[in-house]
């Protein structure tokens, strides 16, 4: 499951209609805009380099509301629309990464695309098996065994099997990792093309039509001159090669993929009749042999009987292999001097499966080139050869090493094998459902390949003569293929495979190499490369692909498979280390990794360097030396923010940066200590934590001397218990209403912000006659939500589980009634992210309306899901119109019977504290002398002196207050907080019914009213929610997040 992805902010519009100001095309119905960003984010929250699609809700009539179950969220339905309009746009936009159509159009003009149809067998699975089955396997994976042994060949196959790829980089690491590391992998894809190229052409001209050689290669004798017209004879016919497929992939992909399946039908007979051969040589071995002389291997193909001497008749007649070491006559002749001392041995090439030829093919046999193949165990006479005449002298009959090997060396030119695990995810665009048949089709190829491999090399190893093994062009078996002379029933049907398996794999590179070119182009990346990102009417980049089949006749030219391959390798090896190095970063457990590998590169001393300094950097070190690593470090800082401050960060990367508001006792201690708990879960010690406490008590005071370093002591002690990382700050204000607005809008540093407040729900505010309690939380609402920012309010936070709690069972559950930004989705996932909430299930609820098919809403629900690769339940609640019940009613007389009450109380009390004031002043100025040295009493010590006219007026305001008394209890409810009290008891029943038992419940939280009034009755409605409930999260999201499928 992946651990980043966001939501797109949906707004209305009318139609399609493109903007002037940011070339974004608004698309109707379930349309997807291929390059658009939506209007109403904020500038920077969108890339022109990576548009992501999103839904327009253009349906008007969608988006209004005009009934009374949902009138809570009524204010904010023009921003934030109920879920159910929205859900089937959310779930049915087209995942288009990289392939025929890229889902990032470089030009503002919108593409016509077709839905991509392949699945999984003939999308990803059949192009990995091409890959991986190909030209290494049937060519080169016997001299591999041979060469470095049973053992050996274990040790490489491992090696290597624990080591959209440039899509993936270049959005994990940045551009200018991903431009470079892709332009590695797009080059390693077409070399691969080249040797697949020349491999094909190995086996036609060597073993299928030899014939068909060019420049006289058949007449020649010198060896040299032998191998030089090979190479010639690849280049010829390699580029005629390279030209048809080049054509064939021009003129469409999906001819190439009706010709995999048959390709890979020749390869899948190859390797049924390979192991159908093996279990052969169990009951009876094959009839071809290798003739020794001495222990030494010799090519047979210039004689026929592997003897000395044979008798013609009566007489004793030197062979043709006699003539190749001698000279003169049979009983005049001057001979080689180790063909005199050595006998000639003719042994089986196949001895079979039950033979123990394993225990010699256990260990490998290395060799510069031009040395002898030779068997060891095979008794000699040695002579004194000179080196020059041993190793550099070919015109011999002998076996001998082409070219110098080294494991090192193997490894190289095994490792092409394995790149083909990409061939899907390169074409993923192609792909019905990418994110599905990527993983299931690569995993499964692999796993195949792997059991093909590991069992080819132990079956080789036990069955065929270690000598023929390190004979890599067959020389010994009368030049065939090594694989031919253990197939079975004939040994065309593993050339033909081998030959058909070689040209399927060179067509898949030159497939997905274009497309990897494309996507880098239309990156814009590399200006010079632009050119290449133009594709034809169906989607196929055709100059991409000529410079591809340039850069394959390179590889061509070199004409020799043994030197393509390393090449090759070298690309691979680049790219999959950023992908590694891809993955580490969303682990963040780069610095480690890095100093780890560097550590292995180099040697074993910096290898305990770098766990000791990893062991005193974690220890906590508290030693102060004011070293140049804090300034390198405080540049590094200053230079990170400045790059974040560049440009604003990508929707992608949006993580939820906390701004957590505390307060203090009169103790100085923190209140809610369990907020830095659920920070630290949420945030698992990554990210940006900003704590900063207040109170309207102690802000008032006079600061003593270190009142607010024990303040701050104490908070980062809180945070240090709770194992809460981040930044603590203590901040002096005349009120906290404006310590916390003057928080929210400057806490941070440049890039460095946070995007997410964080406070505790005021459970003690109806006890509270002053309005401060919930002025303060009602405008801290607006204040975040004026900021784009996100708020998280916890209800009784002091019952969530510390940081040392384990919820065994439980659920998490998701109440998502209105789209705000989609921030419910994330907070489940990365709270379970955290061992104390790790073994909760997610369930995620949305409620329909009585005109929504709630069958269709639940499927639309589960395939957003899918998209969002989340795993959750789903359910979909059913609320249809219903009258107001009379307790509804009147729970909202008695709320705005209290309302009212509370003003006329806060009224009466104002009026006679400014009264007092006023009788106090006038005292005052009408004796001066009297209060000159005295210190003035406060106004609640004045005595006031009854007029008649005083009288009159507080009997009138007498008579008026009980008219009021008369009139609170004759008033009629609002019709309109009748509505919301409504839909805060209908919907608070339907959440208490479905997640009484949930160890915590998210629910959307409904918007501040829109006027300063009405504060107390907001804080009405949101208790009436929550009511029943022991955890609850509110969660209102800022709006900059957006849906994005792509990690």
């Amino acid at each position: 499951m992946p651990t980043n992805f966001t939501v797109v902010p949906v707004e209305d519009s009318a139609a399609a209609s493109p903007d002037p100001e940011d070339g974004v095309e608004r698309v109707q119905d379930d349309e997807v805009a291929v390059d658009s960003g939506p209007e109403t984010c904020a500038e920077g929250d969108e890339s022109p380099l990576e548009d992501s699609p999103f839904m327009s809700n253009s349906d008007h009539e969608s988006s209004c509301y005009d009934g009374k179950n949902m009138a809570l969220f009524e204010e904010e339905m023009d921003s934030n629309p109920m879920v159910s309009s929205l859900l089937n746009k959310l779930a049915n936009y087209t995942n288009l990464t990289q392939g025929v159509v890229e889902h990032e159009e470089a030009e503002n003009d919108r593409v016509a695309v077709k839905s991509p149809q392949m699945g999984t067998f003939i999308g990803v699975y059949l192009p990995c098996m091409q890959n991986i089955l190909g030209v290494i396997l049937f060519l080169r994976l016997t001299w591999i065994v041979g060469t470095a042994g049973i053992v050996g060949s274990f040790l490489i196959i491992t090696l290597i099997l624990s080591g959209g790829s440039y899509y993936m980089i270049s959005r994990s690491l940045g551009p200018e990792f991903g431009g470079a590391v892709g332009l590695c992998f797009y080059l390693g894809t077409t070399f691969a093309g080249s040797m697949y190229i020349l491999g094909t052409i190995e086996i036609l001209l060597m073993y299928i039509v030899k014939s068909a050689a060019l420049f006289g290669m058949n007449d020649l004798t010198d060896p040299e001159e032998k191998t030089k017209a090979m190479l010639n004879n690849m280049r010829v016919y390699g580029t005629c090669c390279l030209a048809f497929m080049a054509l064939l992939v021009f003129v469409g992909v999906k001819y190439v993929n009706k010709l995999a399946l048959v390709f890979l039908s020749c390869v899948v007979l190859s390797i049924m009749a390979m192991y159908t051969g093996v279990i052969k040589t169990a009951i009876s071995t094959p009839n071809d042999t290798v003739c020794l002389l001495g222990n030494r291997s010799l090519q047979n193909g210039n004689f026929e009987v592997c003897r000395k001497t044979e008798m013609r008749g009566n007489e004793t007649q030197p062979t043709q292999l006699w003539e190749l070491f001698c000279k003169g006559s049979l009983h005049n002749s001057t001979c080689d001097e180790y063909f005199d001392l050595n006998n000639v041995t003719e042994i089986k090439a196949i001895p079979g499966l039950l033979s123990g030829v394993i225990t010699e093919n256990l260990w490998g046999s290395y060799g510069p080139s031009g040395m002898l193949v030779e068997k060891k165990e095979q008794p000699s006479i040695s002579v004194s050869d000179k080196t020059e005449e041993r190793y550099e002298s070919p015109a011999r009959t002998y076996v001998v090493n082409d070219i110098a090997t080294c494991f090192t060396l193997l490894v190289g030119i095994y490792f092409p094998s394995v790149t083909g695990i990409m061939a899907g995810s390169n074409r993923s665009g192609d792909l019905r459902d990418a994110q599905r048949s990527i993983p299931i089709g690569t995993i499964l190829a692999i796993a195949t390949t792997s059991i093909i491999y590991i069992s080819c090399v132990l079956l080789f190893g036990a069955s065929i003569e270690g000598v023929v093994l390190r004979d890599k062009f067959g020389e010994s078996v009368k030049s065939s293929l090594v694989l031919g002379t253990l197939a079975w029933p004939s040994k065309w049907v593993i050339i033909i495979g081998s030959f058909f398996s070689c040209c399927g794999a060179g067509l898949q590179s030159l497939t997905g190499a274009p497309r990897l070119l494309q996507a880098i182009a239309r990156d814009k990346l590399m200006p010079f490369l632009q050119v290449f990102g133009h594709a034809k009417a169906n989607g196929e980049p055709t100059w991409a692909l000529l410079l591809t089949a340039a850069i394959c006749e390179i590889g061509i030219l070199i004409a020799s498979l043994d030197s393509v391959a390393p090449i090759l390798s070298m690309f691979f090896l680049m790219c999959y280390l950023f992908v590694n190095l891809a993955c580490a970063v969303q682990t963040l457990l780069l610095k480690l990794l890095l100093i780890l590998l560097l550590s292995e590169m180099c040697c074993r001393p910096s290898l305990l360097f770098s766990c000791s300094m990893i062991y005193i950097e974690y220890s906590g070190a508290e030693k102060e030396w004011g070293d140049g690593i804090h300034g390198l470090s405080l540049n590094a800082a200053r230079y990170a923010l400045i790059k974040l401050e560049e440009a604003p960060p990508h929707t992608k990367n949006w993580r939820p940066q906390v701004l957590v508001l505390l307060k203090l006792d009169s103790d100085l201690v923190v209140k809610h200590p369990r907020l830095l708990s659920f920070t630290t879960q949420l945030k698992a010690g990554k990210g940006l934590t900003i704590v900063m406490c207040g109170d309207g008590t102690f802000l008032k005071r006079e600061f003593e001397s270190g009142y607010l370093d024990a303040c701050a002591q104490n908070v980062k002690a809180a945070m240090s218990a709770e194992k809460s990382k981040g930044f603590c700050h203590v901040v002096v204000s005349s009120n906290l209403r404006d310590g916390f607005s003057h928080l929210i809008q400057t806490a941070g540093l440049g890039g460095m912000k946070h995007n997410t407040v964080l406070i505790a729900w005021p459970a003690n505010w109806k006890q509270k006659e002053n309005p401060i309690t919930w002025e303060n939380f009602t405008e801290t609402v607006r204040e975040t939500t004026a900021a784009h920012q996100a708020l998280l309010v916890a209800k009784n936070i002091d019952l969530f589980p510390s940081n040392h709690e384990r919820l065994g069972e439980g659920t998490i559950d998701v109440w998502w009634i209105v789209h705000d930004g989609g921030l419910l989705m994330l907070l489940p996932f990365l709270l379970r992210q955290h061992k104390v909430w790790r073994k909760c299930k997610m369930r995620i609820f949305t409620v329909a309306q009585m005109d929504d098919n709630s069958i269709q809403m639940k499927k639309d629900l589960q395939m957003f899901l899918y998209h969002l690769r989340l795993d959750a339940e789903v359910e979909v609640v059913e609320m249809h119109e219903s009258d107001i019940s009379a307790f509804t009613y009147e729970k909202t007389l008695v709320m705005e019977q209290r309302s009212q009450m509370i003003k006329q109380m806060q009224l009466s009390k104002t009026e006679r504290e400014r009264e007092a004031q006023l009788i106090h002043d006038r005292h005052t100025r009408s004796h001066p002398a009297a209060h000159k040295d005295k210190v003035s009493p406060s106004p609640d010590g004045v005595h006031m002196t009854w007029t008649k006219e005083k009288l009159v007026s507080e009997r009138s305001r007498n008579r008026e207050a009980s008219m009021a008394v008369r009139d609170l209890f004759n008033m009629k409810p609002n019709q309109s907080n009748v509505r919301r009290m409504h839909t805060a008891v209908k919907l608070n029943e339907a959440v208490v019914k479905k997640s009484k038992d949930a160890q915590l419940v998210l629910l959307n939280m409904p918007g501040p009213p829109k006027h300063t009034g009405g504060y107390e009755n907001y804080m009405e409605f949101l208790e009436v929610l929550m009511e029943g409930l022991d955890r609850v999260l509110l969660v209102r999201g800022g709006g900059r997040e957006v849906i994005t499928i792509y990690s």
